[in-house]
């Protein structure tokens, strides 16, 4: 199976992880900072040796000397785009965080605004369509979460889908943000929430209590049966990281990836790189690794795809056009 040409729908994807590196080589440049290639490399990709989900964090520090101001942050959002449309993702959600870029006084919509920029010169550029996905974070002060929340309500529409919560989820349980979640679906903000990529149960069992649809890795549901049936049994859908999942050592090998055993218990599956540069990842080499182990069939990536596209939070005109993109 051609898996580069194969089209594909990709719902987890952070802008801060994905930075193109000669993009942002240029952009760094430009703001006086200067490096060449292969540091540039060692600097934004996790080697193979990653220990830890502290060590690859640390890979997101360069690329947000990128996210500080209009130019940066339009330009990183079309070039992730334009990569993401090089190997047919027919529909790409991005993610950030809008708090992480306010440190030359950007406003919350500016900042927004921006990354729409990017995407929709992407749009128009090649055959992609796009949503933003705004995440609130783990550690961050409550009523700057809450602002994002209502930013990402007033801006729906315009190039926002959803929001979200990322960050250290063991150190701050999803219980924590109840009322921040009470409060996006009180205003009608779609949100997916990261949870169970640390092991823990919980966190994906309070992010379905407070009406989550979708579970940002939701790897730890793999040892709660009676969860996974609920969640098949509900078409609650995971957005799975395989080779992230690997190096942040959420399990130790490609084999033990669970997308095939949540498909057995009938839970809706989405493949994902999660960040594209710092795990050095395309949805293309996600397959491949995925098929290697696993022999991957028709009927199974046929399903990934629909599955996909069922769990966007896009409108229902354009589900209809991605489903009628599928060809093998």
């Amino acid at each position: 199976m051609d898996f580069k040409s194969l089209p594909k729908i990709e719902l987890h994807c952070h802008l801060d992880g994905s930075l193109d590196l000669q993009t942002t080589r240029i952009l760094l440049a430009e703001r006086g900072e200067s490096y060449e290639s292969d540091e540039l490399a060692d600097l934004m990709q996790v080697p193979d040796s990653c220990e830890s989900l502290t060590e690859y964090l640390k890979r997101f520090d360069l690329p947000n000397h990128c996210l500080q101001d209009a130019e940066g942050i339009e330009e990183s959002s079309y070039a992730l785009a334009k990569n993401a449309a090089a190997e047919n993702v027919k529909y790409l959600e991005v993610r950030f965080a809008p708090a992480f870029s306010t440190s030359k006084g950007m406003s919350f919509r500016d900042i927004i605004e921006s990354v729409e920029k990017g995407l929709s010169r992407a749009r128009s550029d090649f055959d992609i369509e796009t949503g933003i996905i705004l995440c609130t974070m783990r550690g961050l002060d409550e009523d700057v979460n809450k602002s994002v929340v209502k930013i990402g309500r007033e801006m729906l529409g315009s190039g926002v889908v959803a929001c979200d919560i990322a960050g250290d989820e063991a150190a701050y349980p999803i219980s924590m943000y109840a009322d921040l979640f009470k409060y996006a679906k009180e205003i009608g903000l779609p949100y997916t929430i990261h949870g169970g990529e640390t092991g823990i149960v919980s966190n994906i069992t309070g992010a379905i209590d407070l009406g989550a649809k979708r579970i940002g890795h939701g790897i730890a549901m793999i040892k709660d049966p009676d969860l996974m049936k609920f969640c098949g049994s509900n078409k609650i859908g995971t957005e799975i990281c395989p080779t992230s999942n690997i190096q942040t050592k959420a399990y130790q090998r490609i084999e033990d990836c669970p997308i095939l055993k949540f498909m057995e218990h009938g839970i809706p599956v989405s493949l994902n790189t999660d960040n594209r540069t710092v795990s050095n990842i395309t949805c293309t080499e996600e397959y491949k690794k995925l098929d290697k182990a696993f022999g991957l069939n028709e009927d199974v990536v046929r399903r990934i795809y629909e599955d996909s596209v069922d769990m966007t939070f896009t409108s229902d005109d354009v589900k209809d056009k991605l489903l009628k993109k599928w060809t093998v």
